[in-house]
């Protein structure tokens, strides 16, 4: 019998969340091979629709890393974060996602060793959970998924505005 394999979507700072993960490589820290980072520019960005968007397009768990609080590079980012995710675990539920495959962690710019034991805690809690059933499609989706984002193309084109695997503001 195979394992399930979940796929997670990471929505990392750029100023702490994705040094951690930066730091974690230069440390040889595993980090599953199923976790995909998405550098953001602030925890504070990441809007209910992304995530959203996440699940829709096949993730079985989503997480926003940010700064530790009181040490966001944008003052309230993360703060703006926390109330998000509390909001956003909420409406998960109705749709038929557990919140608990919505994870908001804090990882300092040196802490590779925490990025990589949040990744793999967070790959096990959904291993558990299981696979998430298919999505309804983004148009039944409240309005607060926003307007129709790509998100292959806005994380993933390089150029002005953004560097490669850089949401563009």
């Amino acid at each position: 019998m195979v394992e399930f394999e979940p796929k997670l979507v990471g929505f990392l700072c750029r100023w702490c969340a994705y040094e951690g993960a930066d730091a974690a490589g230069r440390g040889r820290f595993e980090v599953p091979a199923c976790f995909h980072g998405i550098r953001v520019p602030c925890s504070g960005r990441v809007s209910p629709g992304l995530v959203l968007e996440a699940f829709s397009r096949g993730a079985d768990g989503v997480l926003i890393l940010g700064c530790r609080p009181g040490e966001c590079h944008y003052r309230d980012g993360n703060d703006r974060a926390s109330t998000r995710v509390a909001i956003l675990r909420r409406v998960l539920e109705p749709l038929g996602i557990e919140p608990g495959r919505l994870v908001l962690e804090w990882v300092a710019a040196g802490e590779g060793e925490r990025f990589a034991r949040v990744a793999e805690d967070a790959v096990e809690r959904v291993r558990r959970l299981g696979p998430l059933e298919p999505f309804p499609s983004r148009t039944s989706l409240s309005p607060c998924a926003g307007d129709s984002v790509d998100l292959r193309r806005r994380f993933s084109e390089s150029g002005a505005g953004g560097a490669e695997g850089e949401a563009k503001p």
